[in-house]
């Protein structure tokens, strides 16, 4: 390692331990009352009816076809959110051409988990304020509150008190992000609901199929397994990289949410574009993706932890369960 490289591993590694210093062990959560929004209830109850419903359509009448050109948008879709609102615009963890933005653009847009800005915005608050009353999914409030709860209520007054403090002004210079979040309420229909329903209906599905399983079944699971990252990859797994901390390693979580799921090593080097300090690809298909927007020059200057960095941290916070040690 270069005398540079040396000096700069060091100076991440005191930040590092800085910011390790300032977290709190977890601690018994606190009684909250519920301000529950019965709107947001009835409509996310009757969108996981429609994915029953779609699923069951999918397993007795549709065509091969329709099934498998869902399962493609969603993977699409989900990688809107991991290799784009994520990796790119959130932490900045590599560069991006504009055809790789744009197309990234178009895949958050299926996701209809909000535009690139407001998603990425929500993002940065939870890292600052990680399972405190700040972040919007606060883990200490329970599995299901992380998971779809906060969702399903006001926020917290902290959440909008603490994320003023936020810097998205790197986002809001990006013209291509403005114009999604200006017109985001005509695009993510068209995008999310209505071709994925029109499209099948050209290899002569109905129209009934079309829409609950390639549009609401679709969305559904693309939403509850991204959801998974803020509730199971907080609650179940190891923490071979800080075991001070709520997020832990889930192979399974990664493996449903395209590479998401090495949420301890995250939380650590939320800066590392692999998300994982394991290069296995099985686990971590949003990987695979940028690896080949390398090859083709439209993903570049990707950043990593170093191994020292990595081994040093391991060996002063982990838990004992990562592999050298």
């Amino acid at each position: 390692m270069a005398p540079s490289q040396e000096m700069e591993t060091s100076l991440i590694y005191e930040s590092i331990l800085n910011k390790n210093e300032k977290l709190k062990p977890p601690r018994a959560s606190e009684k909250r009352e519920w301000d529950i929004v019965w709107r947001n209830v009835i409509i996310f109850v009757l969108l996981h009816l429609g994915a029953i419903y779609g699923f069951f359509l999918f397993l007795t009448q549709a065509k091969c076809a329709t099934g498998i050109f869902a399962f493609v948008i969603g993977v699409a879709s989900g990688l809107g959110i991991t290799a784009g609102a994520h990796r790119l615009w959130c932490h900045k963890a590599y560069k991006a051409k504009l055809p790789l933005r744009i197309i990234l653009v178009v895949f958050n847009t299926i996701a209809f988990q909000d535009s690139v800005i407001h998603w990425a915005r929500d993002h940065r608050v939870h890292h600052k304020f990680s399972d405190t009353d700040a972040d919007p999914h606060n883990a200490e409030r329970g599995f299901f509150f992380s998971h779809a709860g906060w969702l399903l209520m006001r926020k917290h007054p902290d959440i909008k008190a603490k994320g003023q403090s936020i810097d998205m002004s790197d986002l809001w210079a990006d013209p291509l992000l403005r114009f999604q979040k200006k017109y985001y309420m005509i695009l993510m229909p068209l995008a999310c609901f209505i071709l994925p329903t029109y499209i099948p209906t050209l290899w002569g599905e109905s129209l009934k199929n079309a829409f609950f399983i390639s549009a609401v079944c679709r969305y559904v699971y693309v939403l509850n397994v991204t959801w998974l990252i803020n509730s199971a990859a907080h609650k179940w797994g190891t923490k071979p990289y800080n075991k001070s901390i709520y997020p832990v390693e889930s192979k399974l979580v990664a493996f449903l949410v395209l590479g998401e799921g090495f949420h301890n090593f995250h939380h650590m080097f939320p800066w590392d574009s692999k998300t994982s300090e394991l290069g296995n690809y099985a686990f971590n298909f949003t990987n695979i993706f940028l690896d080949v927007m390398a090859k083709i020059g439209w993903g570049y200057d990707f950043r990593t932890a170093s191994r020292d960095l990595v081994l040093k941290t391991v060996k002063n916070l982990g838990d004992g369960s990562h592999p050298e040690f």
